[in-house]
Formats: C-alpha cells, structure tokens, sequence
C-alpha cells in the first residue's frame, strides 16, 4: 500500500498541470524545428541520487503479465490520444486532423538515430516497457494506476521510435540492451532510472549495476 500511495504522490500530483501543458502544447502553430526528447529527463545528479533510492529485488509475476491489464493510447486531452499526442510534440512540421491524427510531418527515432516521414513507422516506446513495470511493482497497482503509467505524456517514459528499433528494445532492461545511437545513451538510462523512481519500481541487481557502468561510460 505504501508502494502505491507513492505511485501516486510522485506520479500523479500534476495531473490537473498536465491537462493544461497537453492543451497548450496542441494549439501551437509549427510542430518542434528538429527532433526533441521527451520532458522530464533528470541531470545525472539526480538520476545518480535516485538510482541509490530504487530498491533492489528480483523481477516476480512475470508469467501473469497482460498488456491489456494496461490500457494504453487513452485520450489525454485536446482530442489527442497519448500517442497522438507524442508525435505532435516530438515531430517536426507536423500537420493533423480534426481528429488529431498525424497527417504529414518528419520524426526522429533518437534510438537508432533514423528520421522517418511514414506515422506508421513511427512508433511510440515505453522506455520502461510494461512488462518491466509489471515484473518490477505495478503487478500491485490498480488498472487505474497502470492507465497513468502507460499514457504518461509528462515524464521521459514514452519515445518515438522506428519499429525495427522498437522490436529490437522489447522489453529489455539496460543490462541487456542500449540504443545504438551512442549519443542518446546518457539520457537513455537517466530516463529509465527516473521513471522507475517516479513509479517507485524495482530493479534487479544486473539491472542496477547497468545502469551505473552506463552512468560512468556514457555521461
């Protein structure tokens, strides 16, 4: 119970902010110049300081994991589903209908460093995947709670990306898999290690030590 009034202490405390940013965003004119990462990415300070907090323990439940059990793609506001929204705001010249659909426009896989003009080919990532979350703690959340963590527009948890780079991150963790866009690796595991602060998961020992060798290497 504790594990899941944090969730929603540091999860969802800016809910009502998140509305009006989501609002906001969508009415600008002109999509982003060039390809941007998602909000919310810490300094390597206080990823640092946040890695030491994250509890270390074996992933459990994995067999029971669902992808249902996290409803995604659920509106967040302005007509905008979470991945409608995503590639409005992390695209380049993009143009949408009334139905906030992409139209036209340009994204940035920053994993494998690959510009793509084709919506379907651009491919929204859980950077941590749900299966991660489930493994790692949110097996214990309420459907509600999974719904906030799978349609998070507001932390670093959710990546364009191309789907051959998007296939080939599954649900790994650091300690398996690093995008091959070196430059992004930094921000990478900063994300990661933020997000599941935030959610108040869990990381394995391997995970952990990843994490800080891509720390040490990398940024």
């Amino acid at each position: 119970m504790q594990a899941v009034k944090r969730v929603a202490k540091r999860a969802l405390a800016t809910a009502a902010a998140a509305s009006l940013a989501v609002l906001t965003v969508l009415v600008l004119d002109t999509a982003p110049a060039g390809a941007v990462r998602p909000p919310g990415i810490p300094s390597l300070s206080t990823a640092q300081s946040e890695l030491g907090r994250l509890t270390v323990a074996n992933e459990s439940n994995g067999d029971s994991y669902d992808r249902d059990l996290f409803p995604h793609w659920s509106s967040v506001g302005g007509g905008c589903t979470a991945r409608q929204y995503v590639l409005k705001r992390d695209g380049s010249n993009v143009e949408t209908g009334s139905d906030c659909q992409p139209d036209s426009g340009s994204w940035q896989s920053d994993f494998d460093d690959t510009w793509t003009s084709t919506v379907s080919n651009a491919t929204i990532d859980h950077v941590v995947a749900l299966s991660e979350a489930w493994a790692s703690g949110a097996s214990q959340w309420t459907t509600a709670e999974r719904q906030a963590f799978a349609n998070d527009v507001n932390s670093p948890q959710l990546w364009i990306a191309t789907t051959s780079a998007n296939s080939s991150k599954g649900d790994k963790d650091p300690a398996e898999w690093m995008p091959a866009n070196s430059s992004v690796r930094c921000d990478y595991v900063k994300a990661w290690t933020h997000v599941k602060y935030l959610y108040d998961l869990s990381v394995n020992a391997a995970e952990k030590t990843a994490i800080q060798s891509h720390f040490d290497t990398y940024c």
